[in-house]
């Protein structure tokens, strides 16, 4: 019988005493693995190179959160009270005409292929109506002599044409400002002998009118899983996460991260997201039947292009290095709701630049030394920022945006986006009225709030479970999932109050 050694056996002869390599593990990860004599000083703290990892908290800072029980969330808003349409005008009237108005916009540019429609049948403009016409720097009062729909025969008071005024399609902005009737006239309109158009004229009372909007949620998900063996297994390696995690778990961190990510991608999805339309096959693609409005949801972003404002700033000028931009952001606001307390939420290259911009209204401040603090001393701390500015009768508070920062998220974007890239978000203070069709009444609500689907069976707002046979088993899985869901929209009421910075 043969006894035959294994070829991997540690039993190295030497001559002399001394350490070798054959004779202990490798700590250095190669051959034989923990192989060194001398052990490594371990660092078990996770390094947090990254600061905060987390974008989110910039909703909660605005907006409010709301639950609701339907497919969609449909709310109306007031529109203007005064009576201004965009149109054409033909110099060549009719009898007693010196020119048309051919009416083709309100005067937000809402025409019949907006959403909503401006219907030219209900501009409002009557006869007998008080009317000032301007285009290409004239300015001329009129008086409506006959309407008719999506036509409005003019009577200058002062001069027998509009000859002067521009005819381009479009162009030329009329306002009612009143009215003048003879004595002992009634609302009826002029003869038909006289005016052309009196066929179909009529004089009716002016309704008010809504412009209603919508919008639906969107359902999210996401779910992390670990073995049994592996939520078993110890690491040398201490995490930490921004949601108080810590241990030698490994699984612990991975949870905590995926969580993480899935509470800032419920912040993310709401600014950045937009409806389906029917050049998009979304629906297939998820697994929905029926068209493509019904995936997608309307965020914050798109919602401002869609009904807001939008500035690129001043033709020549860097971003906000000026007060130019923000004289023609009051002046939007002034044609607006005119709220007086707004929110800026921007990133860094801008928020520096309105730095820059303030301290150079500082005479003293040659340089830039005295920013901000106006008393300074060699022995205190330089205040190089403001956080906020009054122009006119407008307050602003400024603060920076992280998601417009960070390198992995939009801040990441915007370095290559160009034109396309988002400097920040000008945001109204306080809150609006709307009527709300499901409660049938007036309420008042933040301008921006997240509604979350949620009964008294179920609330979707930030669902948490965990299914599998790891801890409390609850199937044969020999693992642990832990799940994620919600299902949310984001409301922007009074669209036209913001401004999105570009």
């Amino acid at each position: 019988m043969a006894i035959t050694g294994g070829n991997n056996l540690n039993s190295v002869p030497t001559h002399q005493k001394q350490t070798l390599s054959t004779n202990y593990l490798d700590f250095t990860g190669t051959a034989n693995s923990w192989g060194q004599q001398y052990l490594p000083d371990l660092m078990e703290q996770e390094a947090e190179v990254f600061g905060q990892r987390t974008i989110s908290g910039f909703l909660a800072q605005v907006g409010a959160e709301e639950s609701m029980t339907s497919d969609q969330v449909v709310w109306s808003e007031q529109s203007r009270l005064h009576i201004s349409v965009k149109g054409t005008i033909v110099v060549a009237g009719g009898t007693e005409s010196a020119g048309t108005f051919e009416v083709t916009s309100d005067i937000d540019g809402n025409n019949a292929s907006s959403s909503p429609a401006f219907t030219l049948a209900d501009h409002g403009v009557r006869a007998n109506d008080l009317c000032l016409v301007s285009s290409a720097g004239i300015t001329t009062m009129c008086l409506a002599t006959d309407v008719d729909t999506a036509t409005i025969m003019l009577e200058p008071y002062d001069k027998g044409t509009l000859a002067g005024h521009s005819t381009t399609a479009s162009a030329s902005t009329l306002l009612v400002v009143g009215s003048e009737y003879a004595k002992g006239k009634s609302y009826s309109s002029a003869s038909a002998s006289a005016n052309p158009l009196t066929a179909a004229d009529s004089h009716e009372a002016n309704e008010p009118t809504f412009k209603s909007f919508s919008n639906k949620p969107i359902i999210m998900k996401d779910y992390y899983e670990v073995s049994g063996s592996d939520a078993s297994r110890i690491g040398w390696v201490e995490v930490s996460s921004e949601g108080g995690a810590s241990g030698y778990l490994w699984y612990l961190k991975a949870e905590a991260d995926t969580r993480a990510r899935f509470t800032d991608y419920l912040e993310m999805a709401m600014l950045e997201s937009v409806k389906g339309s029917n050049s998009t096959v979304v629906d297939a693609s998820i697994g929905l039947s029926g068209t493509d409005s019904s995936v997608g949801t309307q965020g914050l972003f798109d919602a401002i292009k869609d009904r807001g404002n939008q500035t690129s700033g001043v033709t020549g000028s860097s971003a906000a290095v000026d007060l130019a931009e923000f004289d023609a952001i009051l002046a939007e606001f002034d044609s607006q709701g005119a709220i007086e307390e707004n929110m800026m939420f921007v990133n860094r290259s801008t928020a520096l630049a309105m730095d820059d911009m303030l301290a150079s209204m500082n005479s003293y401040g040659a340089g830039g030394t005295s920013y901000g603090v106006f008393n300074n001393s060699e022995d205190m701390a330089l205040n190089l920022g403001f956080s906020g500015f009054r122009r006119g009768s407008y307050d602003f508070y400024k603060s920076d945006m992280r998601y417009l920062n960070d390198k992995a998220t939009r801040g990441g974007i915007n370095t290559a986006a160009g034109s396309a890239a988002i400097r920040g978000v000008v945001i109204p203070a306080g809150t609006s009225s709307v009527y709300d069709q499901a409660l049938g009444k007036s309420m008042k609500r933040p301008f921006l709030h997240v509604r979350y689907r949620a009964s008294q069976t179920d609330n979707r707002k930030l669902k948490t479970w965990i299914t599998g046979s790891v801890g409390a088993s609850t199937s044969t899985l020999d693992a642990m999932q832990i799940n994620f869901l919600s299902e949310r929209c984001l409301i922007t009421q009074g669209a036209n109050n913001f401004m999105l910075l570009t």
